[in-house]
């Protein structure tokens, strides 16, 4: 599995080493989520959880090999199912070019985890052409 190196028992913020300060108080919900969730287990997070904090760009270096296992093992059943839960997949589907330039694994597996699924909605399938155009040299 390509997130066997992360220690899920720890939170983003133990495996960076990097605590954070607490938000203002006159921050936004998102905010105060992200910094409460940085602070949680990384094996406690759900789908959702996962998703909010990829979006943010918050420790992807921890949190893309999870979500992509969480991906490729859902996929099979997701497919026969012909419904796939699209907000984690187009949360990783979207990171900047440079994320999966600096990790052509990860991206590759992204790229094979795709290609298992069926039923995509048209949004997803344009983020798929992107992301697939972007890093045609690649995958």
């Amino acid at each position: 599995m390509l997130s066997d190196f992360v220690d899920k028992s720890r939170s983003i913020e133990e495996l960076e080493g990097k605590r954070w300060p607490d938000p203002p108080t006159d921050s936004t919900n998102l905010v105060r989520n992200i910094h409460e969730l940085r602070k949680r287990a990384i094996k406690d997070l759900t789908a959702d959880e996962l998703r909010r904090l990829i979006t943010q760009d918050v420790g992807l270096q921890w949190l893309l090999p999870v979500a992509l296992d969480f991906l490729r093992e859902t996929a099979p059943d997701e497919a026969a199912a012909g419904w796939y839960d699209d907000d984690l997949l187009s949360a990783v589907l979207t990171r900047k070019e440079s994320t999966w330039r600096n990790a052509p694994e990860l991206a590759r597996h992204l790229d094979g985890t795709v290609r298992m699924l069926t039923d995509l909605s048209p949004y997803i399938q344009q983020e798929v052409a992107d992301f697939r155009s972007a890093l045609s040299d690649t995958l």
